[in-house]
């Protein structure tokens, strides 16, 4: 169990090359990215000086995603982001940050709950087993970057119940950063 806790140990080479312990081969960023969106946490170190660069990497990671076109972080909070290096509201980002995260978790969580437990009229209508079996699909791809836990067959049809929650999260999402921005 202990083993399963542990991060997936990256050692950075002086060639920049980085090399996976677990598997003892060299992988890419891409690479890290899907152990990541897997679940696995990892942590990157320079082998020569035990640094720990994961936050490093992890943030080019995130810049090669958005440079590509896969923008999750709209300009205005890029914007902030950069502006809160240089105020004091530096020290209640990263808070702000990983509890609009965790609230963000909570409601898939609560979602995918509603979606497994609302009966569904739906379900002797021909054709629906294929259906469900396509929102589930995009539910897991959806959900894949959150490390989202999306088990077989627990996804309803119409997902309204979910709908509303997520609505509510953004709503707060968006009442916490009119606070953080008024800082």
């Amino acid at each position: 169990m202990a083993e399963e806790t542990k991060p997936l140990l990256i050692k950075r080479y002086a060639s920049r090359r980085l090399y996976n312990t677990e598997t003892s081969d060299y992988v890419t960023l891409e690479d890290i990215a899907s152990f990541i969106r897997q679940g696995r946490e990892v942590q990157i170190v320079d082998l020569k000086s035990g640094d720990d660069l994961t936050r490093q990497y992890l943030l080019q990671i995130i810049a090669e995603h958005e440079s590509r076109g896969e923008n999750v972080l709209p300009v205005d909070v890029l914007t902030d982001l950069v502006r809160s290096y240089t105020t004091q509201a530096q020290s209640v980002v990263p808070q702000f940050l990983a509890a609009s995260f965790e609230m963000l978790r909570e409601g898939q969580s609560k979602m995918m709950e509603n979606f497994s437990t609302m009966p569904n009229p739906m379900a002797t209508m021909p054709g629906f087993e294929a259906l469900q079996r396509q929102q589930e699909a995009f539910l897991k791809s959806m959900m894949a970057g959150w490390g989202a836990a999306v088990g077989e067959g627990d996804a309803s049809a119409d997902g309204s119940g979910g709908r509303e929650e997520l609505d509510a999260i953004k709503k707060q999402l968006a009442d916490l950063q009119s606070k953080l921005s008024k800082l």
